[in-house]
Formats: structure tokens, C-alpha cells, sequence
């Protein structure tokens, strides 16, 4: 199993960056984990998209979900997708429509984002929207995936992703989360850890939403994860004192997500 970060930013892009999204591939199946501004165009310079067979995201926040809109005009407008030639395209008869796994009520989420401009089924009619059961688990080819319910501002899904049927070995995406126990229970024993680590130091106020990298380290630890990557690190803060925080609590291989960065299990 081979995930590819396309997307490591916070909710604002980095400079010439993107938001969340990771590619994962394994065998003949190909999957987008999330799908933030600026997503899309990475994905294309990595695969072609109507390749891709299933798309899965954590929670409804833009920066983990804007690039559904290009996305979808693409399935639609492409003149591959289109039942007669279009110059060198031959066209299509039946056209691709990937698999979208989102959370309980994604679908009245987007047809609201997509009603501002009187387009408010663009996403359904592009994708199979299906909205996942935190409490069942969704196949996609060879890979399961299983969700896990963490805190953040909305419900959000911390994401356990299994090769070989669900026997094989397993990369847990922590998606965003404050401090907290779930996760940790819910990764134990992942072969690779996403947890992001967002901030340089906690919320001076109000509710917490996002981990340190101290705290994104020592979540691994108990965990019991093999190996850690950090993400969501926006490039205004020392990203390699987070990495060296995130390294020292968790006393394992530790790594920064970078675009373009591969791992493998």
C-alpha cells in the first residue's frame, strides 16, 4: 500500500501548495483520502482522475472537501467524458463517476455550497455520492476502510485504511482533532500514523480544534504506531521544530509531510 501526500496545508494554502489530500494506491485500486483546495490539480499531475475509483473524506470543512467542485466539473465537462468524439477524445458512452464515501449529511452539505451558484446537484450527479455509516466499514477493491469518530469543531472521522481484504497492513489517518483518547485507541498499532500537528503552540482561548507537535507525538506513542507522519502544518511556523517536538515525544520514525512525499507499507 502506497500512500502519496498531494496536500499537506492547513486551511489556508500554503504558498503554491494545497490542502488535505492524500492518494492512496494499492494493487489496481486507487483512492483520493480527502479533497481541499487545491487538491485537484495535484492529483492530476499524479494520475489521471478518471482513474481514480473511490473518493473518502473525514469531515465537511473546506479545506478538506473545496476541490470537490472542480472535480465534479471535470467528470461532467471533460470532453473524455462525453458520448461523442471530441477532437483526439473518443468519447464515452457511459461516463466515469468515481465513488464518493462522505459523512452523515455531506450530501445536503454540498447541494447547499453548490446552490450559491444554481448548480446544487454538480457533485451528486458527478460522483456515486454514498454517505458512509461511521459504524460499518466501506471495500474498495482490496482495501477496507474503517471511521472512527474524533473531536474537532463538526464531527469528523479519523480514517483506518486496511490492504489485503482488511488483514494486511494498516495506515490510520488521524484527520483534525483536538487532544483526545479516541484516537489513540483507534489507531493502536497502525503501521504508518497521519496525525497532524497544526499548531506551534495550543488555542490561547475557546474551544481546541488541532494538535501540537508534542501532542501529535505523543498520541503515536500511546498509540503504539510504528511509524508517525506529521501533517497540516501551515509554512508560517518552524516545521522542523515540529518535527523535532513530534519525534521526541513519540521515540520512533518520524516523519514531515511534504507534497509529493510517498509512503509505504
Amino acid at each position: 500500500m502506497r500512500l502519496t501526500v498531494l496536500g499537506k496545508s492547513p486551511a489556508w494554502q500554503d504558498a503554491g501548495g494545497a490542502c488535505s489530500g492524500y492518494l492512496v494506491e494499492d494493487g489496481d485500486t486507487t483512492v483520493l483520502v480527502d479533497c481541499g483546495n487545491g487538491v485537484f490539480g495535484k492529483l492530476r499531475e499524479r494520475c489521471d482522475y478518471l482513474d481514480v475509483d473511490a473518493v473518502v473524506i473525514s469531515h465537511m470543512h473546506a479545506d478538506h472537501t473545496l476541490d470537490l467542485v472542480p472535480y465534479a466539473y471535470a467528470l461532467t465537462y471533460s470532453p473524455r467524458q462525453q458520448p461523442l468524439p471530441v477532437g483526439p477524445h473518443n468519447g464515452r458512452e457511459v461516463p466515469a463517476r468515481p465513488v464518493l464515501h462522505a459523512p452523515p449529511g455531506a450530501a445536503e452539505t454540498l447541494r447547499q455550497i453548490c446552490s450559491a451558484w444554481n448548480c446544487p446537484e454538480l457533485i451528486e450527479n458527478a460522483f456515486h455520492l454514498r454517505e458512509y455509516d461511521p459504524a460499518e466499514s466501506v471495500t474498495v477493491g482490496d482495501l477496507v476502510f474503517t471511521f472512527g469518530l474524533v473531536p474537532h469543531y463538526i464531527p469528523t472521522y479519523a480514517i483506518r485504511m486496511t490492504s489485503g481484504a482488511g488483514s494486511g497492513p494498516c495506515i490510520t489517518y488521524g484527520a483534525d482533532c483536538r487532544p483526545n483518547d479516541a484516537i489513540v485507541a483507534f489507531a493502536q498499532d497502525s503501521d504508518l500514523l497521519i496525525l497532524e500537528a497544526t499548531l506551534a503552540r495550543p488555542e490561547r482561548s475557546g474551544e481546541r480544534g488541532h494538535l501540537t507537535g508534542v501532542e501529535a507525538g505523543d498520541h503515536a506513542r500511546r498509540a503504539g504506531a510504528r511509524r508517525l507522519v506529521i501533517t497540516h502544518i501551515p509554512d508560517e511556523i518552524d516545521q522542523q521544530l515540529a518535527h523535532e517536538d513530534a519525534g521526541r515525544a513519540f521515540g520512533g520514525q518520524t516523519d514531515l509531510a511534504t507534497e509529493g512525499a510517498v509512503f509505504e507499507v
